[in-house]
């Protein structure tokens, strides 16, 4: 299973790394492809460039093996849309390979418009990770395309290689990259909701308006 979580990351913390890891717990220990876009299409601006999210994320993963970067979207340029990378990880993989895109409820309510969103169920399984606060629509084609493809257990993901769907109750950390950026902006500390490493390269660098000198 080739298991993909994409994302801006901007910047990395723990809600982001606690449910990759739980995840990957849920099916046997695979890693996970955190995927770092590099022009969100469906969202402004990002507050660190496409190079500084890319080092949070590697000083996020660094020593956790079930969790790797996959840089190939920042590679790539231009908007970042999901459909492409799968077509492009199928031609390294192959057709039979299981592959598997991870979303939140708050992400996948709005999946119908993504661009090509018909296809990216023929190239990969969707895992959507449930979020509180979060409900879909259920006269939407996201809540259809769940009641048509849905399967209760992730060992229905490994005998087909895409297609299905998966909805996932998982404990969550409730971290926002939003707020991270805002306590920054406000010279209040962020520390504990992200690791260490990547607090220090956020003052090192003096991203999101934090003070490199600033001792917080």
């Amino acid at each position: 299973m080739h298991l993909v979580y994409g994302g801006t990351f901007d910047p990395v913390h723990h809600g982001h790394l606690r449910m990759a890891l739980e995840v990957s717990d849920r099916l046997g220990g695979e890693q996970v492809h955190l995927m770092p876009c590099h022009i969100p299409p469906h969202r402004g601006g990002t507050g660190a460039s496409s190079e500084q999210r890319l080092r949070l994320l590697e000083l996020a993963v660094d020593g956790e093996p079930q969790l790797v970067v996959d840089d190939r979207e920042l590679r790539r340029g231009g908007a970042s849309y999901t459909a492409d990378t799968l077509r492009q990880l199928r031609a390294e993989r192959g057709q039979d390979t299981p592959l598997a895109i991870i979303v939140g409820t708050d992400a996948f309510a709005g999946f119908d418009r993504w661009r090509e969103w018909r296809a990216i169920p023929e190239l990969a399984h969707i895992i959507i990770v449930r979020r509180p606060g979060y409900q879909l629509d259920a006269h939407g084609e996201p809540a259809r395309l769940l009641a048509e493809r849905g399967v209760s257990a992730p060992e229905a993901l490994y005998d087909r290689p895409c297609g299905r769907l998966l909805a996932l109750d998982l404990p969550l950390l409730d971290i926002s990259a939003t707020d991270i950026r805002a306590r920054i902006g406000d010279g209040r500390s962020p520390r504990y909701l992200l690791p260490e490493s990547v607090w220090r390269e956020i003052r090192a660098q003096g991203l999101y308006s934090a003070c490199p000198d600033r001792n917080f």
